[in-house]
């Protein structure tokens, strides 16, 4: 396991009941024009680009920082993405809402029935909500494997997790970027395993309770699994030098953490709406539902819910919705899903 110092209480303090008072998280104009897209690296150097992506990174913190209520939602929305770019990398045709589906209308225990690309999302469900100095060990990233239907190279643990060590202790955030990338392809696994261990070692990095997932999203990074090929021979068939390959991998950080930030800023006014209606609502267990739904993703309309009927939770997300406070996700007039 990748040990980090344990983040200060005082950036995880116990949340009081009351909606958040903070700022909403906004970007400065000029690193909006900063952040580089694929198009615009060719004129930069790899320093820019490391300062662009250090910027945002830096923007990213503040947020996480705060741990506000609702961030275990922008977590898991975060993680949907990530898991849509995936199987879209695969092959596969599910998008976000398919994906969902998968996992929410599987029964609690059955994650066979998910079927893979729902194994994919679980992966990075897996990311966003396991304490992050648990998520480099031998024992997740094998988990992770078998959710990103790799788990026939899962010989190579025990080496990949050494060389993450290794990483993690002799380089610095962007050298560990682009190392991550590299040790996962240098194993015959896609960029999409490369991604995911990015995100936990900068979790790890900087010390923060959960990964934040944003590579994952990344169009750039998508890349099939590989067979197993010699360093030497990787270097030589590669059409990226290794500047190339930093400043296209800084850049996608940067562009994702931009994403995570404007997404923290949508996500905290909807909570802000849910946290003032909620004194409102006479439901029994309504003040579970309301904590369900600022720790996750979506809710299922029939989800078992102590202390509360099935029926007695669709009336409740009926005058959740009819007060602004949540929305329905499906599209369907049956197995309905609601969330921020």
């Amino acid at each position: 396991m990748i040990r980090r110092p344990k983040p200060s209480p005082r950036h995880y303090a116990p949340l009081g009941g009351a909606p958040s008072t903070a700022p909403m998280a906004t970007v400065p104009a000029w690193l909006r024009r900063a952040i580089p897209d694929a198009q615009s690296l060719a004129g930069k150097g790899v320093e820019d680009v490391a300062l662009t992506a250090g910027a945002a990174i830096g923007a990213l913190d503040a947020v996480v920082r705060r741990q506000e209520r609702w961030a275990g939602a922008w977590r898991q929305r975060l993680a949907l993405s990530a898991a849509a770019a995936t199987a879209k990398q695969a092959g596969r045709v599910e998008d976000e809402s398919a994906l969902r589906d998968a996992v929410l209308l599987t029964r609690p225990g059955d994650f066979l029935s998910v079927g893979p690309a729902g194994s994919m999302l679980l992966a990075w469900r897996r990311l966003a909500g396991t304490p992050a100095e648990k998520l480099l060990t031998e024992a997740s990233i094998e988990a992770v494997l078998d959710d990103l239907g790799l788990a026939r190279y899962n010989e190579g643990v025990s080496d990949l997790t050494d060389e993450l060590r290794q990483l993690a202790a002799r380089d610095g955030t962007a050298g560990m970027l682009t190392g991550a990338v590299a040790i996962a392809e240098r194993h015959g696994f896609a960029r999409a395993l490369g991604a995911w261990l990015a995100d936990a070692l900068l979790a790890q990095r900087l010390g923060w309770a959960y990964a934040v997932p944003l590579l994952g999203a990344d169009a750039g990074l998508g890349a099939s699994a590989r067979p197993r090929r010699s360093a030497a021979s990787s270097v030589a068939k590669s059409i990226e030098t290794d500047s190339e390959r930093a400043k296209g991998l800084l850049a996608a950080q940067a562009r994702a953490a931009l994403r995570a930030i404007d997404l923290s800023a949508e996500l905290g006014r909807r909570a802000d709406r849910l946290l003032a209606v909620a004194p409102k609502l006479r439901a029994k267990a309504a003040d579970i539902v309301v904590e369900k739904l600022l720790s996750d993703d979506a809710i299922v309309a029939s989800e078992n819910i102590a202390g509360m009927s099935d029926r007695g939770l669709r009336r409740l997300f009926d005058r959740l919705g009819e007060l602004g406070a949540v929305r329905e996700l499906s599209g369907r007039p049956t197995f309905r899903i609601y969330g921020l």
